[in-house]
């Protein structure tokens, strides 16, 4: 098996373009609660959103080589995601490479592991997602693989599925469903547009939301 695979199918660029209308809530809620990344992985600063195929980074705790052959080898628009062990005692991405995936065109980076450079990376623009924020450095020294299949936050993603953070967090898409879901996701967001507006126009919840008969097969009582 190579270390280094860069022939891999990615989601349709319009499909991800149309995921990127929608938040990763409304995604993950829309394709039957499925893709959810851990909460525990987390924008650096809450303005942070990303949407692209993923590039994906088979790496070492503590090293940070694959990344580096990562952000070479990747696409303008990719999303560099890293299955580094979850280990957060390390920041193995900072500044200086922030701004090689910038002179790239690279999305924004998601990793299982520690970042640094924080304000720099701000400052910079480029969306990062991260286990943990640490000043730890890392080595140069351990081969990984990059293109393969990867499980990141709990979730299995394979190189050209769709990755999408913001705020809220991460969800991901297969590439071959990223079409399916950004229907369901446009669905699903004109149903809560809905909503809002019975709630605006004086609807109780319990209305809205078809609640009575739920509530009365539990057995619910009131003092009213």
């Amino acid at each position: 098996m190579p270390h280094v695979i860069t022939k891999f199918e990615r989601a349709n660029p319009n499909d991800v373009a149309a995921l990127a209308r929608f938040g990763s809530a409304t995604i993950h809620e829309a394709q039957g609660r499925l893709g959810a990344l851990s909460s525990r992985i987390k924008p650096i600063d809450r303005d942070m959103s990303l949407c692209g195929p993923a590039f994906t980074v088979e790496s070492s705790p503590r090293d940070n080589l694959m990344l580096q052959l990562a952000i070479h080898y990747a696409q303008p628009g990719d999303v560099i995601v890293v299955s580094a062990g979850e280990y957060e005692e390390a920041g193995s991405f900072g500044d200086v490479l922030g701004n090689a995936c910038v002179a790239k065109g690279i999305a924004g980076v998601v990793t299982d592991t520690g970042v640094r450079d924080t304000a720099e990376l701000i400052r910079l623009g480029l969306p990062v997602f991260s286990l943990s924020v640490c000043i730890k450095g890392t080595v140069k020294e351990t081969l990984g693989q990059l293109g393969g299949p990867i499980i990141v936050g709990g979730q299995e993603i394979r190189p050209g599925d769709v990755i999408r953070g913001d705020a809220d967090g991460l969800v991901t898409v297969r590439r071959e469903d990223a079409a399916e879901a950004a229907r369901k996701s446009a669905a699903r967001q004109e149903a809560e547009a809905e909503f809002i507006e019975a709630y605006k126009s004086g609807r109780t919840i319990i209305d809205v939301c078809n609640l009575e008969a739920v509530l009365k097969a539990k057995g619910l009582t009131t003092d009213l």
